[in-house]
């Protein structure tokens, strides 16, 4: 296989890839084409303070007190601007949808937990947990056994 990166700031940006056939490394490749959009964090609002959060720095985003709160690295809690269903069209693919409310950084999720009610709760490295749906977990485990 062969690799050629171009850069030319005057021409258009563009990803071509010619493959024999399609396998899960097209389908990252398309996925990671697809979800990008340029952006690389968002705003973050919290009491007097406003901060530029990285992708990479944020947990997850989720609901909280009918505010849509993203979670930092530390388990600060800064209140988003933007809807969840919105954010979710631009968020970097490897933010996962894990119930109704929440869309987590699948890289920093440590494990998930089964609850005493029969539930599966995530856990997220700053301590962080949320609850994962029947439905979004089933479509996570299909995802990891897909890998």
């Amino acid at each position: 296989m062969k690799y050629k990166l171009i850069i030319d700031k005057e021409a258009e940006e563009e990803v071509v890839a010619i493959v024999h056939a399609p396998s899960s490394l097209t389908q990252q490749i398309e996925n990671l084409v697809c979800s990008f959009s340029g952006a690389e964090c968002i705003m973050g609002y919290r009491d007097d303070e406003i901060r530029k959060l990285a992708f990479s720095e944020i947990e997850c985003i989720t609901i909280l007190d009918r505010k849509v709160i993203a979670i930092d690295l530390c388990g600060d809690h800064y209140r988003i601007q933007d809807r969840l269903r919105d954010l979710e069209s631009f968020l970097p693919s490897y933010f996962i949808r894990i119930n109704k409310s929440t869309l987590a950084n699948e890289h920093r999720i440590v494990r998930f937990d089964a609850a005493f009610s029969g539930g599966v709760d995530a856990v997220f490295r700053c301590g962080y947990r949320e609850y994962v749906s029947r439905r979004c977990f089933t479509e996570i485990k299909r995802r990891y056994e897909g890998k």
